[in-house]
């Protein structure tokens, strides 16, 4: 677990104030009243936010250099701080109630430090009904089951609502309607912490009374948090690309084009692999059995020009399973679990790892 921030001062008005925003931020601080109950965190802690109360006797205790200090002044007008910010190296120098969504910010990076960014899927179907939203569903019920955290985002405002594939349409929690007003950094536990929870995954839906499209900011603050708070985020993606959509594509670490083994799918496909593969690095084809004509996925592979990540045989109960709410993956058998175990191997063994060190 990374350390709190480290937060020196007496002044009971100052700490009030940063342990606010240090809540704000979605975290915790350290509190010490002075350089000498500061110096056992003084080097490990990811931010120190120094009062000015004990500026001066932090610079005469000669507290090691550091980055990341930041000096909290009291009167803008006092040319007296900056001298005193250079005496203890701090990097800024702030005031209050001016710097304050700054100074959040600081404490939520602080917070988040120490593991990298989760990795973003994108899934897209080659054609109507393919089966892409079941896929993400599966990716990320099948990443929750093996201890990994999973974010799946509903890309798709006239789908219906990915909860309702997860069977949690009920559920309490935030839908796209609830954020598609959201600008900038949000805390990644807090939003998190009030996504319906489901098989495990945190789970950001549409519902069933708004149809609107997803503004490209409020899908970057969520991409962004999701990404710090989870190893994984699956966003299910609509055939027909708007700007968010691109977003997506763009900064996704892999693409699953979904495709039934039909000669016509194969054939819709085509422009949507086009269109796709012009926006994103990395794009891969699944392919879904049973074939009536005995297409293969190797053959729908060729015919696109993308590789093959995996070709699904057909999966008896599994729509039964769907009707009644039941998420695909949850099982952790048959062949789409074990085609996402595979991927999330591929994808995410290093960072997963790298996480729990952290």
């Amino acid at each position: 677990m990374p350390s709190r921030s480290l937060v020196v001062t007496a002044d009971p008005d100052a700490l009030d104030e940063l342990v606010r925003l240090a809540a704000t931020a979605g975290t915790e601080v350290e509190v010490a009243a002075d350089p000498t109950a500061a110096r056992r965190s003084w080097s490990s802690a990811p931010l120190v936010v120094l009062g000015a109360d004990v500026v001066d006797a932090c610079a005469r205790a000669r507290l090691p250099r550091r980055p990341g200090v930041v000096l909290l002044g009291r009167d803008l007008d006092d040319a007296g701080v900056w001298q005193q910010a250079v005496a203890v190296g701090a990097e800024h120098v702030v005031f209050l109630p001016e710097a304050e969504d700054w100074l959040a910010g600081c404490f939520a990076d602080a917070a988040e430090d120490g593991a990298p960014d989760g990795v973003v899927v994108a899934v897209i179907g080659g054609r109507g009904g393919a089966g892409a939203t079941t896929t993400a569903v599966a990716l990320a019920v099948t990443a929750a089951r093996s201890g990994r955290r999973a974010l799946l985002v509903d890309g798709d405002p006239l789908g219906g609502g990915i909860d309702l594939v997860l069977g949690g349409e009920s559920d309490p929690g935030l839908r796209w309607p609830d954020l598609v007003s959201t600008r900038g950094r949000v805390p990644a536990a807090a939003l998190t912490g009030a996504l319906p929870q489901m098989e495990g995954v945190s789970v950001l839906s549409w519902d069933r009374a708004r149809a609107d499209a997803v503004p490209v900011e409020a899908l970057e603050t969520v991409l962004a948090a999701g990404r710090r708070a989870c190893d994984l985020v699956v966003v299910d993606l609509p055939r027909v690309l708007d700007d968010a959509a691109r977003r997506v594509l763009a900064v996704a670490g892999a693409t699953l084009l979904v495709v039934p083994t039909e000669v016509r799918a194969a054939a819709a496909a085509s422009c949507v692999a086009a269109a796709v593969g012009a926006l994103c690095a990395d794009l891969r084809l699944v392919a879904r059995g049973p074939s009536p004509s005995g297409l293969s996925g190797d053959q729908v592979a060729r015919a696109l020009g993308l590789p093959l990540q995996a070709e699904l045989r057909a999966e008896p109960g599994l729509d039964l399973a769907l009707e009644r709410g039941q998420a695909p993956g949850s099982r952790g058998k048959g062949p789409l679990a074990v085609a996402c175990g595979r991927l999330l191997d591929e994808l995410l063994a290093p960072t997963s790892s790298l996480r729990r060190a952290a």
